[in-house]
């Protein structure tokens, strides 16, 4: 059986399923193939941060997009996945770290985003549960936190509510271009259509293998833990300059939060976190909020993402095959512009181009001498 479409796409995460429904709700017969469920790895095993801070320049036109569509997303999908802009609070535990939050405050600016630095003082008077560690912190007011678990499941019931056919433990087997259409083979279907979507996450290197584009992308398991449920104390979404530790305290006073990686298989489909990882994230936690000392670690998780050497993700056409666009490789910070990286797939396929700038996120960049890139 051969099932024909104007779009195929691989893929059931956020990415995936936001352009399913963007494209679906501009009239295009959409198939989406995923090899479990939606939602099922990077999308809805973070941390649920929902953040343009500490983006790099290249990021934050996209994060403005999505934070555009986060704002609507109830209108779009019946649920806003319990989003809510609660603000990002970046903490700095040195005057080194102080100053990183000052020269990124000026790029924010470039782009409008709105920041508050807290100083010294300032910090301790409105957030007493800090410590001695915490000398300054930057608020971005705009940003906020989702489940993670929801955001996925929403964006595909309202894309098969758009007309989209979304079909879940349909590992891709065979993907190739006859010269005119793509022909893609799963669960013992065919199927066809002039554009690919490739949004597989770390798979997407595979799938990207396949039509001869190799990009040096590696997997990584977030390390995720969440605690008891505490009395609530704790109002913004919480990071660290440097990023080795994120927490947030959800309405029912858990807290959740992350640092450092878990471990893998060979193919990264069986995952788990580490105890020792674990263990030094909780310590990392009580240093900056000594409350969480005492605090009980009731589950830990883990998932696969992708990661690039310069951490920014492969977004846009194939250099190779036409009608191939590629949105892979998150290197842990897509959960939040998986909507806008949906939208911008859509305009390319609807429109042929994006106002959204993706050209840092070219996937020639691996392929040049001077393709150095600077991390987030």
């Amino acid at each position: 059986m051969t099932l024909q479409a104007d779009a195929l796409i691989i893929g059931g995460g956020g990415v995936g399923c936001a352009a399913a429904l963007f494209l679906a709700r501009r009239g295009a017969r959409v198939i989406l193939l995923e090899r479990g469920l939606v939602g099922s790895q990077a999308t809805g095993v973070n941390y649920g941060g929902v953040r343009q801070q500490g983006r790099s320049a290249a990021d934050l036109p996209l994060a403005r997009r999505a934070r555009e569509i986060w704002a609507r997303l109830s209108e779009l999908t019946g649920t806003s996945a319990e989003f809510e802009a609660c603000g990002h609070l970046k903490l700095a535990r040195s005057d080194a770290e102080e100053a990183e939050l000052l020269r990124w405050r000026e790029l924010a600016a470039q782009h409008g985003i709105a920041v508050r630095m807290i100083g010294r003082n300032a910090i301790r008077a409105e957030h007493p549960y800090f410590s001695e560690k915490v000398v300054a912190g930057s608020l971005v007011a705009e940003d906020g936190a989702a489940n993670p678990r929801l955001l996925a499941p929403a964006l595909a019931r309202a894309a098969r509510e758009a007309g989209a056919s979304l079909l879940e433990h349909h590992a891709v087997t065979a993907a190739t271009h006859d010269g005119t259409r793509f022909v893609v083979e799963a669960a013992g279907t065919r199927f066809t259509a002039p554009w690919l979507l490739n949004c597989a996450g770390f798979w997407g290197g595979e799938v990207a293998r396949r039509f001869g584009e190799e990009v040096p992308i590696t997997p990584i398991h977030p390390n995720m833990l969440v605690t008891e449920p505490l009395p609530f104390f704790c109002p913004h979404s919480l990071g660290v300059v440097g990023g080795d530790l994120y927490l947030r305290q959800v309405a029912r006073g858990n807290v959740v939060f992350g640092g450092g990686r878990g471990t893998g298989d060979d193919d990264a489909l069986r995952t788990r976190p580490l105890p020792a990882v674990g263990l030094a994230v909780m310590q990392r936690a009580a240093a900056v909020i000594p409350r969480l000392a005492g605090a009980m670690i009731i589950r830990s998780w883990t998932g696969t993402d992708g990661m690039m050497p310069d951490s920014q993700p492969v977004l846009g056409p194939s250099r190779r095959v036409a009608g191939l666009l590629h949105a892979f490789g998150f290197s842990g910070h897509g959960f939040m512009l998986g909507p806008g990286v949906g939208a911008v797939l859509a305009d390319l396929v609807l429109d042929g181009r994006t106002d959204t700038p993706i050209a840092a996120f070219d996937i020639g960049r691996f392929s040049r001498q001077d393709a150095v890139g600077t991390a987030v």
